[in-house]
């Protein structure tokens, strides 16, 4: 009962969205302080403990909302919203638990954030109160399809997030390489300065041989870096594309019944299709023609924005069948 009372407490007060958006505020510069100051594992210590706290609450709070309603909490913005950052969040632990890195959480850790500080600060209260369902969300499918395409949404949002990442490495590690004559150049002019060396003698020395091979190893590991996100990318998009697939078929059963038509090119189904369209692409050309780097890696990139106007963007419109719960 106490439980109950003080989660009632948060919802009404907002309580609740002020502790997980600063439990995600705190973990994703404690994230970022790791990854810039990786000698001091104190940061990523904290920067997990915050955001398994945050996964915890967030949990805690969709099972209370759903037992006290009475229905899976997927019936409007705000619900769906928290629904999607508490799948990004437990994916990207696991993924963390398996390979140890914190590169995972300085990447989703802030989506979370951005997703949090969204439901939190700008939707007003009472879309974020547990109302009854409307009519054409009374149905078993409720489950079935919205579960789907918001599973579908995350793991494809972070795939694609993890191509944009090696979209800008790649750029950065080829920008890199263009510049290595300039930098041997200038570390040739140093050091034969410092030193007082002839060419000949800087040759003699080895030092130009010394220099190449610190940039082999700068490059060789750049190149295993995007190699490990390139592969992260493609495994997340190939199991959240089944996904969206079997969500998109629900739907599709669920209009029939609710609607008598399987496909009314509402603005929802339109970009649903255009999403699969996009990560199928995406998949042709990995699996098909044997692809890979950075021409998939754009489409995939693309595929992050196409993915937020489906969920997010058309229901700004408020206009199609799917308009209930949103923004009208």
């Amino acid at each position: 009962m106490l439980f109950q009372n003080y989660f009632d407490a948060c919802s009404n007060s907002s309580t609740f969205n002020n502790i997980l958006f600063i439990s995600c505020l705190v973990s994703t510069v404690f994230y970022w302080f790791s990854l810039g100051f990786k000698n001091i594992k104190i940061f990523g210590s904290l920067a997990k403990v915050t955001s398994r706290f945050a996964s915890l609450i967030l949990f805690v709070f969709l099972s209370n909302r759903w037992l006290q309603s009475g229905y899976f909490p997927l019936s409007n913005l705000y619900e769906s919203l928290l629904f999607l950052s508490c799948i990004l969040l437990f994916v990207y632990q696991i993924l963390e638990y398996k390979t140890q890195s914190s590169l995972f959480g300085c990447i989703i850790v802030p989506i979370v954030l951005f997703i949090t500080g969204f439901a939190a600060l700008t939707l007003p209260l009472e879309m974020q109160k547990a109302n009854a369902l409307v009519p054409a969300l009374q149905s078993n499918w409720l489950m079935m399809h919205v579960s789907l395409m918001m599973l579908s949404y995350a793991i494809l949002i972070m795939g694609s997030a993890f191509s944009i990442v090696y979209v800008g490495a790649f750029l950065e590690l080829e920008d890199y390489i263009k510049t290595i004559p300039v930098r041997a150049a200038e570390y040739e002019k140093q050091i034969r300065k410092s030193l007082n060396l002839t060419r000949s003698q800087f040759l003699y020395l080895g030092l130009d041989v010394i220099y190449n091979e610190e940039e082999d190893i700068v490059i060789n590991n750049r190149t295993k870096f995007l190699y490990h996100i390139d592969n992260w990318s493609y495994r997340a998009i190939s199991l959240g594309f089944p996904f969206l697939t079997i969500g998109i078929i629900a739907g599709a059963v669920w209009a029939n019944e609710a609607w008598g038509s399987y496909w009314s090119w509402d603005p929802k189904e339109t970009w649903a299709l255009i999403t699969w369209l996009i990560f199928a692409a995406y998949l042709h050309l990995r699996l098909i023609v044997g692809l890979n780097g950075k021409k998939p890696a754009l489409l995939a990139s693309i595929g992050f924005f196409v993915v937020w106007i489906c969920y997010l963007g058309v229901n700004f419109l408020g206009q199609g069948l799917h308009s209930y719960g949103w923004f009208t």
